[in-house]
């Protein structure tokens, strides 16, 4: 017979998918910045459900990584999904999501970067095909980064966190959606 206190298997909680999405001249030259966007957020729509949040553009500069590939003038725009999701189905998003960004690809390659995840109560994760100490890896060749955590009121980050992330950039979108998915739990 088990311990009471040894606890039992359940469900896990939903969760709420966001994308975090870098873009820069290459995509605005790709068929002009408007008819793109809306195209690309038409694609994740039908992944992902109905967009509930698209936060501000935000300057992607504390690197130069993606620059060769997507050109210069890169910012990353954090949006959120109002569809409950399940963590489990993070490495097919992430598979469809780079199939997506395949489809905006030019000549010299990706000419956007979807960064799928999802928060709930206590974190934020997004989905990755790179393998690091902090990464679990949830199969298909997709890991699961935890890149901010909920303590106290507020995000913090953590020592891995993003350059970008680590400035607190994007805490007034993360406050946004988080305000959202507990609306949406308290709903039910």
């Amino acid at each position: 017979m088990a311990h009471p206190k040894a606890g039992a298997p359940k469900e896990g909680a939903p969760v709420k998918y966001f994308a975090a999405i870098l873009a820069g001249e290459r995509f605005a030259r790709r068929g002009g910045l408007q008819p793109g966007l809306d195209a690309l957020l038409g694609s994740l729509e039908a992944l992902l459900g109905p967009i509930d949040y698209t936060g501000k553009p935000k300057p992607f500069d504390m690197t130069d990584y993606y620059e060769d590939e997507m050109g210069p003038a890169i910012e990353r725009t954090i949006i959120s999904f109002s569809r409950p999701g399940e963590a489990p189905d993070l490495p097919r998003i992430k598979l469809a999501t780079t199939a997506i960004e395949q489809e905006f690809a030019a000549g010299e390659g990706r000419t956007v970067n979807i960064d799928p995840g999802y928060i709930d109560y206590f974190k934020a994760v997004l989905a990755s095909f790179k393998e690091g100490p902090q990464k679990i890896y949830l199969g298909q060749g997709v890991y699961a980064d935890p890149v901010l955590m909920y303590q106290d009121g507020a995000w913090n980050v953590l020592p891995w966190s993003f350059p970008d992330f680590r400035t607190g950039r994007y805490t007034e979108d993360f406050d946004a959606i988080r305000k959202l998915y507990r609306a949406a739990r308290r709903a039910g």
